[in-house]
């Protein structure tokens, strides 16, 4: 039986998120074509005939620009000395840019982890030279030589080949979880997270980067689940344009998010919505910490 932890890493936007809800078969971590999509890092778990994954996404790697961004930089940097392997995750259809160098020389380059190299996006190119011309200026980042799988995170294609090159480089072990559990996160960062996707896909410029999420009450019952929450935002501009005309920005983000929370809990679900403004929350380290963006070691 194998069993260990994979750390997903990578540049914004070359599709880690998506590639780990292509494994798992499910949806367990929002996925938008914005950068910054995920914030913290989330557990995703596999569990086969071979044994368990247990994969960890982390934020895009990026300069950081406050101490929201200081914050996405740690999550990313902190789940790479604890994985028992680390999938590079690049976009194939593009030559390496200064972010993958940054990430190889900083993370990848003295880390005694064993590290596959997984091209995502190889299916946007129908020129297998320029992929081949592209995978070479991957690999010469690198002293030594390095498996490398040719994935498409959207489609699924070679997600099996994948996995079984994950599984070879596992250590022998229990499993660590019960085989129907695929995530530690609670229903309450579900809600959040689903909230904020919907924002990200409903809004553009600097609004989506913005915002933060708090769900100050959660209630269970078996007929339907009550969630209250608020939505940060940090100027009264960006509050007005979320509310939109007459509330209907508001009542369209919270009625995505609503039906996507029934779809996962398989019952109505009450979702109430508020606005505030708190400024500039991306830059005070106390207003980061009651958000949750506190990086646990």
């Amino acid at each position: 039986m194998k069993c260990g932890f994979v750390t997903i890493i990578g540049r914004p936007n070359v599709g880690k998120s998506t590639l780990l809800n292509q494994i798992l078969g499910q949806k367990i971590v929002i996925t938008t074509d914005k950068a910054q999509t995920t914030r913290k890092r989330i557990k995703g778990i596999l569990t086969e005939q071979q044994g368990q994954v247990i994969f960890v996404d982390t934020p895009g790697i990026h300069r950081p620009l406050n101490k929201l961004g200081e914050f996405l930089m740690d999550e990313a940097k902190l789940a790479v000395p604890d994985a028992d392997l680390i999938l590079f995750l690049v976009d194939g259809s593009e030559p390496a840019g200064k972010g993958d160098k940054w990430i190889v020389e900083n993370l990848l380059k003295n880390n005694k982890t064993p590290v596959i190299l997984v091209m995502n996006k190889v299916d946007k190119i129908k020129n297998q030279q320029k992929i081949e011309e592209n995978l070479i200026t991957y690999k010469l980042m690198f002293e030594e030589n390095i498996p490398v799988i040719r994935i498409s995170a959207k489609t699924g294609r070679n997600k099996d080949t994948l996995l079984s090159n994950i599984f070879k480089k596992l250590p022998e072990g229990e499993l660590l979880y019960p085989e129907d559990v695929v995530t530690e996160e609670s229903m309450r960062s579900v809600a959040e997270e689903i909230i904020r996707e919907k924002i990200l896909l409903n809004t553009q410029d600097e609004i989506p980067h913005s915002v933060a999420i708090t769900i100050d009450k959660y209630q269970e019952s078996e007929e339907i689940d009550r969630i209250y929450a608020t939505i940060y935002c940090e100027q009264k501009s960006q509050k007005g344009i979320l509310i939109g005309k007459g509330g209907a920005l508001l009542k369209k983000i919270g009625t995505e998010a609503r039906l996507e929370l029934e779809n996962i809990v398989d019952k109505k679900v009450f979702l109430s919505l508020e606005v505030k403004v708190e400024k500039d929350w991306r830059k005070k380290e106390k207003l980061l910490k009651s958000f949750g963006y506190v990086s646990q070691e």
